[in-house]
């Protein structure tokens, strides 16, 4: 459910159309999630 949840979040942006991938979104974790850098640190082993 919390991987649903946050998939869900990460993908905003790009419904929205402002972005076609969820890693070019600045603001988002899917940085963080996809090892690139973030804005802030987010622990992402939680899984």
């Amino acid at each position: 459910m919390m991987w649903q949840k946050l998939e869900y979040t990460h993908n905003n942006p790009v419904a929205r159309g402002y972005v076609d991938d969820p890693t070019h979104w600045r603001y988002s974790s899917a940085r963080n999630y996809a090892r690139q850098p973030g804005l802030v640190d987010v622990v992402t082993d939680w899984m």
